[in-house]
């Protein structure tokens, strides 16, 4: 891999909070894991896919959370009279705020994409 690619992904990971955006990098991690897994050896009991069901789910209410966390701070520092906030700020305030769903639907869909995939294989 390219040094440069990585360091864009870093860059955009701490844009979008790294309290939000690593734990969902982990879940990605988790769910490709966990997909690669059930598809090699077979899910049986079902277990695999439930666990990536729920990974999945979890990494976009956690990306969601954060943006409504980031909304909040956003919008009390704009009810702060003493603060003139130009449109530039906001916009990248609020591009900043839709990292993290925007990383969590993509994990979501990783996770979803595995599932389909178990269906596929099942019949």
């Amino acid at each position: 891999m390219n040094f440069l690619f990585l360091a864009g992904i870093f860059r955009i990971m701490n844009e979008g909070g790294p309290t939000f955006m690593y734990p969902i990098f982990l879940m990605l991690l988790t769910c490709i894991g966990i997909g690669v897994i059930a598809l090699k050896k077979g899910d049986e009991s079902g277990k695999l896919k439930e666990l990536l069901s729920h990974v999945s789910l979890f990494a976009l209410v956690w990306g969601f959370l954060g943006m409504m966390l980031g909304l909040i701070n956003a919008f009390d520092a704009m009810t702060d009279t003493s603060k003139n906030i130009a449109t530039p700020m906001l916009a990248g305030g609020l591009k900043i705020g839709l990292l993290s769903p925007s990383f969590g639907m993509f994990v979501f869909l990783v996770g979803r994409l595995f599932i389909i995939g178990l269906a596929v294989k099942k019949k």
